[in-house]
Protein backbone atom coordinates (compact mmCIF):
# COMPACT_ATOMS: atom_id res chain seq x y z
CA UNK A 1 0.00 0.00 0.00
CA UNK A 2 2.91 2.32 -0.62
CA UNK A 3 0.96 4.12 -3.44
CA UNK A 4 -1.99 5.22 -0.60
CA UNK A 5 -2.05 7.88 2.52
CA UNK A 6 -4.40 8.56 4.70
CA UNK A 7 -7.23 11.02 3.24
CA UNK A 8 -6.92 13.95 5.09
CA UNK A 9 -9.21 16.64 6.02
CA UNK A 10 -9.75 19.32 3.10
CA UNK A 11 -10.03 15.87 0.69
CA UNK A 12 -12.66 14.51 2.12
CA UNK A 13 -14.71 17.78 2.99
CA UNK A 14 -13.99 17.42 -1.25
CA UNK A 15 -15.26 14.60 -1.21
CA UNK A 16 -18.96 15.35 0.83
CA UNK A 17 -19.46 18.28 -1.07
CA UNK A 18 -19.79 16.31 -4.05
CA UNK A 19 -22.17 13.73 -2.43
CA UNK A 20 -24.17 16.39 -1.19
CA UNK A 21 -24.45 18.33 -4.41
CA UNK A 22 -25.34 14.95 -5.97
CA UNK A 23 -28.54 14.78 -3.24
CA UNK A 24 -29.74 18.17 -3.81
CA UNK A 25 -29.32 18.02 -7.40
CA UNK A 26 -31.40 14.53 -7.20
CA UNK A 27 -33.91 15.39 -4.46
CA UNK A 28 -34.31 19.16 -4.55
CA UNK A 29 -36.40 18.72 -7.58
CA UNK A 30 -38.46 16.01 -6.23
CA UNK A 31 -38.91 17.85 -3.15
CA UNK A 32 -40.10 21.20 -5.37
CA UNK A 33 -42.72 19.08 -7.35
CA UNK A 34 -44.09 17.65 -3.58
CA UNK A 35 -44.28 20.52 -1.82
CA UNK A 36 -43.74 23.65 -4.14
CA UNK A 37 -41.87 26.55 -3.22
CA UNK A 38 -43.05 26.05 0.34
CA UNK A 39 -40.43 23.22 0.74
CA UNK A 40 -37.41 25.82 0.24
CA UNK A 41 -38.15 28.59 2.76
CA UNK A 42 -40.40 25.93 5.34
CA UNK A 43 -38.92 27.39 9.50
CA UNK A 44 -38.52 23.43 10.20
CA UNK A 45 -36.05 20.47 9.06
CA UNK A 46 -38.75 18.00 8.41
CA UNK A 47 -41.71 19.33 6.19
CA UNK A 48 -43.50 16.21 5.67
CA UNK A 49 -43.05 12.51 5.23
CA UNK A 50 -41.78 13.05 1.71
CA UNK A 51 -38.97 15.31 2.88
CA UNK A 52 -38.14 12.70 5.87
CA UNK A 53 -37.94 10.19 3.33
CA UNK A 54 -35.64 11.78 0.50
CA UNK A 55 -33.78 13.68 2.54
CA UNK A 56 -32.81 11.52 5.39
CA UNK A 57 -33.90 7.55 4.83
CA UNK A 58 -32.90 7.14 1.37
CA UNK A 59 -29.83 8.99 1.15
CA UNK A 60 -28.71 6.90 3.89
CA UNK A 61 -29.77 3.79 2.03
CA UNK A 62 -27.53 4.71 -0.72
CA UNK A 63 -24.56 6.31 1.26
CA UNK A 64 -24.38 3.00 2.76
CA UNK A 65 -25.12 0.80 -0.39
CA UNK A 66 -21.74 2.95 -2.09
CA UNK A 67 -19.98 1.81 0.61
CA UNK A 68 -20.90 -1.87 0.90
CA UNK A 69 -20.55 -2.93 -3.36
CA UNK A 70 -17.76 0.33 -3.62
CA UNK A 71 -16.04 1.26 -0.44
CA UNK A 72 -16.68 4.83 -0.99
CA UNK A 73 -19.11 7.12 -2.40
CA UNK A 74 -19.08 8.87 -5.83
CA UNK A 75 -17.42 12.09 -4.33
CA UNK A 76 -15.02 9.67 -2.50
CA UNK A 77 -14.76 7.77 -5.72
CA UNK A 78 -14.04 10.89 -7.54
CA UNK A 79 -11.14 11.78 -5.29
CA UNK A 80 -10.09 8.77 -5.25
CA UNK A 81 -10.64 7.87 -1.85
CA UNK A 82 -11.83 4.26 -0.18
CA UNK A 83 -12.76 3.43 3.11
CA UNK A 84 -11.13 0.19 4.40
CA UNK A 85 -10.33 -1.50 8.05
CA UNK A 86 -8.22 -0.07 9.88
CA UNK A 87 -7.09 -2.82 11.25
CA UNK A 88 -6.43 -4.99 8.19
CA UNK A 89 -6.67 -2.70 5.25
CA UNK A 90 -9.09 -5.06 3.88
CA UNK A 91 -12.80 -3.96 2.99
CA UNK A 92 -15.49 -3.51 6.37
CA UNK A 93 -17.64 -5.30 6.93
CA UNK A 94 -21.62 -4.37 6.50
CA UNK A 95 -21.96 -4.01 10.06
CA UNK A 96 -18.76 -1.71 10.39
CA UNK A 97 -20.41 0.42 7.72
CA UNK A 98 -24.27 0.66 8.75
CA UNK A 99 -22.40 1.69 12.15
CA UNK A 100 -19.99 4.33 10.53
CA UNK A 101 -22.88 5.82 9.16
CA UNK A 102 -24.68 5.75 12.75
CA UNK A 103 -21.55 7.49 14.06
CA UNK A 104 -21.79 10.36 11.87
CA UNK A 105 -23.90 11.48 14.29
CA UNK A 106 -21.64 11.07 17.22
CA UNK A 107 -19.24 13.19 14.90
CA UNK A 108 -22.03 15.83 13.65
CA UNK A 109 -23.93 16.47 17.28
CA UNK A 110 -21.34 18.30 19.73
CA UNK A 111 -20.27 20.89 16.70
CA UNK A 112 -19.15 18.85 14.05
CA UNK A 113 -15.63 18.22 16.62
CA UNK A 114 -15.69 14.53 15.53
CA UNK A 115 -15.50 15.72 11.84
CA UNK A 116 -12.92 18.03 12.73
CA UNK A 117 -11.37 15.68 14.28
CA UNK A 118 -9.74 14.56 11.18
CA UNK A 119 -7.16 17.28 10.82
CA UNK A 120 -5.00 16.63 13.73
CA UNK A 121 -5.60 12.77 14.17
CA UNK A 122 -2.71 10.68 13.33
CA UNK A 123 -4.22 8.55 10.94
CA UNK A 124 -6.87 11.05 9.50
CA UNK A 125 -9.61 9.47 11.53
CA UNK A 126 -12.86 10.96 12.39
CA UNK A 127 -15.10 9.92 15.49
CA UNK A 128 -17.07 7.87 12.86
CA UNK A 129 -14.01 6.33 11.83
CA UNK A 130 -12.72 5.72 15.02
CA UNK A 131 -15.98 4.04 16.24
CA UNK A 132 -16.20 1.40 13.50
CA UNK A 133 -12.86 0.38 13.14
CA UNK A 134 -11.86 2.13 9.57
CA UNK A 135 -9.52 4.89 7.81
CA UNK A 136 -10.38 6.28 4.28
CA UNK A 137 -7.17 6.17 2.29
CA UNK A 138 -6.42 8.46 -0.95
CA UNK A 139 -4.86 6.38 -3.95
CA UNK A 140 -1.90 8.07 -5.62
CA UNK A 141 -1.23 5.43 -8.28
CA UNK A 142 -0.69 6.56 -11.21
CA UNK A 143 -2.65 6.41 -14.42
CA UNK A 144 -0.94 5.44 -17.32
CA UNK A 145 -0.89 7.59 -20.29
CA UNK A 146 -1.53 5.46 -23.49
CA UNK A 147 0.55 6.85 -26.60
CA UNK A 148 0.30 5.56 -30.02
CA UNK A 149 3.59 5.10 -31.04
CA UNK A 150 5.83 4.38 -27.94
CA UNK A 151 9.07 6.90 -28.29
Amino acid sequence: MEDREYAGFWIRTGASLIDSMLVLIITGPILTMIYGEYYWRADSFVVGGWNLLFTYVLPAIAVIAFWIYKSATPGKIATKLVIVDARTGGKPSSGQFIGRYLAYYVSIIPLCLGMLWIAFDRKKQGWHDKLAGTVVLRNYLPEPVPFEVEA
